[in-house]
C-alpha cells in the first residue's frame, strides 16, 4: 500500500530523531508525491550526509531535494523558530507589549504579527521590536486594536492632560472620531498645547490613527 505523503513526512522526521548523529531541532521535513524536501540547518557536512541518508532510507522516498545549509557554532542564529523564541522573549522583557495577546509567525525571516491589544502604542512597540532582531529581514504588522474610541473619552484626556499642567486651557479644542480615527481640531496658544492634545489622543484606548488639525495662534 502506498504511503501518503504526510505518513512519508512523520516517518522521516521520527528517523532523523533516531539518528544519533543528527541533530533535528533546525531540520524541517516536507514531502510531496514522495519527494522529500529537507531544509534548515546543522553543524557540520558529515552531519547534512547522515540526515540525507536517514530521509532516503524510509520506505516511500521517491526522491529528495535537499537544501540543508551548514551553520558553525560561532555564526548567528538566523533559523526562522530561533528567530521566533528571540522575538517571544523580548515581548516577554518588555513591559510595554502584551505578550499573552500576540502571535508570532517567522518564514524565512520574515514575521507576521497577530492577535488584538488595547493599546495603539502597544501594537507600534511589539512591529518595533521584532524588526530590532538578528535575522528578521521584514515586519507584517496584523495586530489590531480592541476598541473603537469614543470622542468623549479623548476629549476628557485632553482636559485632564492640560489640567495636569499650569495656564493651559483645552476649551478651544475640538474632537471628531470615525472608527479608530480620531480627528482634531480648534485652536490653542502655543505649540507644547499641541503636542499635548496629540499625546493625549493617542493614550485613549482603541485609537489607531490622529490627524492633528489644531491651529496655533501666533
Amino acid at each position: 500500500m502506498k504511503k501518503s505523503d504526510s505518513q512519508v513526512q512523520e516517518d522521516v522526521m521520527e528517523e532523523l530523531v533516531w539518528e544519533p548523529s543528527v541533530d533535528h531541532a533546525d531540520i524541517g521535513v516536507s514531502v510531496h508525491d514522495g519527494v522529500v524536501t529537507l531544509s534548515g540547518y546543522v553543524k557540520s557536512y558529515p552531519e547534512k550526509q547522515a540526515a540525507e541518508a536517514a530521509a532516503r532510507r524510509v520506505a516511500g522516498v521517491r526522491a529528495i531535494a535537499e537544501d540543508i545549509k551548514v551553520r558553525f557554532s560561532t555564526q548567528p542564529k538566523t533559523a526562522d523558530h530561533e528567530i521566533a523564541k528571540r522575538i517571544v522573549d523580548v515581548f516577554t522583557w518588555n513591559v510595554l507589549v502584551p505578550v499573552n495577546d500576540i502571535s508570532v509567525k517567522v518564514e524565512h525571516g520574515w514575521v507576521t504579527l497577530g492577535g488584538t491589544v488595547q493599546w495603539a502604542y502597544q501594537r507600534d512597540e511589539a512591529r518595533k521590536a521584532a524588526g530590532r532582531i538578528n535575522g528578521v529581514i521584514g515586519v507584517t504588522n496584523l495586530i489590531s486594536v480592541r476598541t473603537a474610541p469614543v470622542a468623549s473619552d479623548v476629549r476628557e484626556r485632553i482636559l485632564a492632560a492640560f489640567k495636569r499642567q499650569s495656564n493651559l486651557s483645552a476649551e478651544a479644542i475640538t474632537v471628531t472620531t470615525e472608527g479608530n480615527a480620531v480627528r482634531l481640531g480648534g485652536k490653542v496658544n502655543h505649540w507644547s498645547e499641541r503636542g499635548i492634545a496629540e499625546r493625549a489622543a493617542w493614550a485613549a484606548p482603541g485609537v489607531t490613527d490622529v490627524t492633528d488639525d489644531i491651529i496655533v495662534a501666533i
